[in-house]
């Protein structure tokens, strides 16, 4: 069932809370956003090879690692959950801090974020969502193209910023760098030699 939306009515983490199960929505300083329709099974496979590396290498680590759906909210101040107006659902998201997580996800910013593109979402990805994650200092973004097989990577620098980003195309190997000693194998995610590496998603 389609949620009724009024025009320029801004929205919190109380009426999200209260919209059917039937779609996925974000809110970005209280404008909503559908996350339908579901993502492609090339973007499925692409993210799921990036949590498996992720987890297995968090096995007996303080971090955890989460996989859409999975509700990060991002309080401006001190506000009651419900008067939360931002509430994005990352592909991938590692949590460092135990005390930001609850039975409702995460509340603060993740350490490290993941968003792979959908045709749908490219541009709120590398637009909206970058500035999003750098007000709130998310300390590490990768933006991952399922389409291109590329690797955008933000890092946050002391002064609250991301630095200049860094873009990685093709295969090969990238480091995690908020997790030291973690290297993510690309060719893995991309599916390079694995057949399935040219399907359009």
């Amino acid at each position: 069932m389609a949620i009724p939306l009024t025009k320029n009515q801004i929205y919190t983490y109380g009426d999200y809370l209260n919209w059917p199960g039937e779609e996925r929505w974000e809110l970005i300083e209280g404008v909503p956003f559908c996350m339908t329709p579901a993502p492609s099974t090339r973007h499925q496979r692409v993210v799921g090879e990036v949590f498996r590396q992720i987890a297995n290498f968090l096995i007996s680590r303080d971090c955890e690692v989460f996989m859409a759906p999975f509700d990060v909210r991002l309080p401006e101040a001190d506000e009651a959950d419900s008067d939360i107006r931002t509430v994005v659902q990352p592909d991938i998201v590692v949590v460092c801090d135990p005390a930001k997580l609850d039975d409702r996800g995460c509340k603060g910013p993740p350490d490290f974020v993941v968003e792979a593109l959908s045709p749908s979402t490219a541009s709120r990805d590398y637009i909206q969502k970058t500035a999003l994650y750098e007000a709130h200092g998310v300390r590490e973004y990768w933006i991952v193209s399922p389409m291109e097989n590329t690797v955008t990577q933000y890092l946050l620098t002391e002064a609250g910023r991301y630095s200049a980003p860094f873009f990685h195309e093709g295969g090969g190997s990238m480091p995690v760098t908020t997790l030291p000693g973690l290297t993510v194998n690309l060719d893995a995610v991309f599916g390079v030699g694995a057949g399935w590496n040219k399907v359009s998603s």
